[in-house]
């Protein structure tokens, strides 16, 4: 669906924030702490190694990743840019809350899916509970101990933390008015991240961006309103496979 051939690529994650058969520090940078560089080379290698460019759809960290992959590591490596509630000049005690919650029980784990199921409820109220919580089993893994706990390395935390630093970096922000791919910034209307004038103004200063809010929905967008997440997150990017066939035509 992406355009230039190069497919879709989609990221909520990079290194040490997900499954992979490499130990968590072999994944870390020389300081013992990820950063924003680091992610966004990921990415590049990523999209390099899909050939052509491929659209991006970036959640959350994945996004402002995406973002700078595009303004300082490897400028045209994507053909469009999807963000997933995240902009730099996110809010800083939204984002002090998300980290909090990733924070939380990094040491001790869960005993169960039943105890993971009790925080997500926790923290997501507005989302009702499922009954099974199988599904969680994705988002956890079980240790040697027998306790579960969040896939990703607390590492990645505190690389989140320096990647709020950019929401300060001017020379960041310069580039970004420069980018001229199309950039889709979908927004969850109850985001403790992302508030609609904040949304708003990051998208006023990008040349060719669009801007969707979902409502009902917190940071966590496509787990909140899934639907209407694939509805925007695709007919963005059908609109443009439409654009591109039509002026090759």
């Amino acid at each position: 669906m992406g355009q230039d051939g190069g497919g879709a690529c989609g990221s909520g994650l990079g290194s040490g924030h997900a499954r992979s058969s490499r130990p968590w520090r072999e994944w870390l940078v020389t300081d013992g702490r990820y950063g924003i560089r680091r992610f966004s080379e990921d990415l590049a290698e990523v999209a390099r190694a899909m050939g052509g460019r491929p659209a991006l759809i970036g959640a959350s960290l994945g996004g402002l990743a995406g973002l700078y992959a595009e303004a300082e590591i490897a400028p045209g490596g994507f053909s469009s840019i999807t963000l997933v509630d995240i902009v730099p000049n996110m809010d800083p005690d939204g984002a002090a809350k998300v980290m909090e919650f990733m924070n939380a029980h990094v040491a001790q784990g869960f005993g169960n899916l039943e105890e993971a199921a009790d925080v997500i409820a926790a923290y997501l109220p507005h989302r009702p509970r499922p009954a099974d919580h199988s599904g969680l089993a994705k988002n956890l893994q079980q240790g040697d101990d027998g306790r579960f706990r969040w896939h990703w390395d607390p590492g990645v935390v505190s690389g989140m933390q320096s990647c709020r630093s950019l929401r300060d970096a001017d020379a960041f922000q310069a580039r970004l008015t420069g980018l001229t791919l199309p950039v889709h910034l979908i927004r969850g209307r109850l985001s403790e991240l992302v508030s609609r004038e904040a949304a708003e103004t990051f998208v006023a200063q990008l040349p060719n961006g669009k801007f969707t809010d979902v409502a009902g929905a917190s940071h966590m967008v496509a787990g909140d309103r899934n639907d209407a997440f694939l509805s925007a997150a695709v007919g963005f990017l059908e609109r443009l496979d439409r654009q591109t066939r039509a002026y090759d035509g």
